[in-house]
């Protein structure tokens, strides 16, 4: 399998999720087995302090489809995404949580609506987390897309299917990920949103409440403002065919 070419490339950010993670695993390979495309699955350690860092390496040893990646340090969702598009192999990258609230059962979805697209991002039409988790995501995003000049339906989720091409010239912060759609728009990629399937989470503690994200959200909301009257078109070379690169949907090139 890992000598095999890879269609497609799941990343996994796990952290502190030793009782989600191995019944997700097993979820996404059953999906997966009605797809007709070559996959792996990347689960990201982010220094769990559970038990995760065993159960990961135990589903490693006994699936061939799965790889194991351990931080050194603790970074954050989005290191665990890049570290992961960093190894991935597979001409599309579907990123999730490992919290098992993304439903696999929206994988094709996904898959399918990326055709023609760079960025198929997931949206939440109904989202099972509690009515403050609800309401503060609506402001956010209500609030997001009046600075950045963007237009998500969802930032928060994190379910999307992504080309690796991409994503060569990502900017990486603490943060990056609820604004991935958005920065590859302003870099001229072509987005779609697709609405997904959400779960309830039955076991584990969220990690992310309104006191870490609310802050640090807002001044990524400006950053992201600068951003879009700086950002390159990632498209900009002519191809080996001749063929001119497709204009970019976000700011000119300056």
């Amino acid at each position: 399998m890992l000598d095999s070419a890879i269609d497609v490339s799941f990343v996994l950010p796990v952290y502190n999720e030793e009782e989600c993670v191995e019944v997700l695993t097993a979820e996404i390979i059953a999906v997966m087995k009605h797809q007709g495309r070559s996959y792996e699955i990347l689960l990201v350690n982010d220094c769990s302090t559970d038990r995760s860092g065993e159960v990961l390496e135990r589903l490693a040893a006994a699936l061939p489809q799965v790889r194991v990646l351990h931080h050194l340090v603790n970074s954050g969702e989005s290191a665990a995404h890049a570290t992961g598009f960093q190894a991935a192999r597979g001409e599309i990258i579907v990123t999730l949580d490992a919290d098992g609230q993304n439903d696999p059962a929206s994988i094709p979805d996904l898959l399918a609506a990326i055709e023609g697209y760079d960025v198929a991002a997931g949206f939440r039409p109904k989202r099972h987390d509690d009515w403050v988790k609800r309401v503060s995501s609506k402001v956010a995003n209500a609030f997001r897309n009046r600075v950045t000049g963007d237009r998500v339906i969802d930032a928060g989720c994190c379910f999307r299917a992504l080309r690796r091409d991409a994503l060569r010239e990502l900017p990486v912060w603490n943060g990056m990920h609820r604004f991935l759609p958005t920065l590859l728009r302003f870099q001229g990629y072509r987005i779609t949103e697709v609405p997904v399937k959400h779960r309830p989470r039955t076991t584990g503690v969220t990690k992310y409440g309104i006191g870490n994200r609310l802050w640090r959200g807002l001044r990524d909301c400006f950053a992201m403002r600068w951003y879009r009257k700086r950002a390159i078109p990632g498209r900009r070379v002519r191809g080996a065919c001749g063929q001119e690169p497709e204009r970019p949907a976000g700011p000119e090139a300056r």
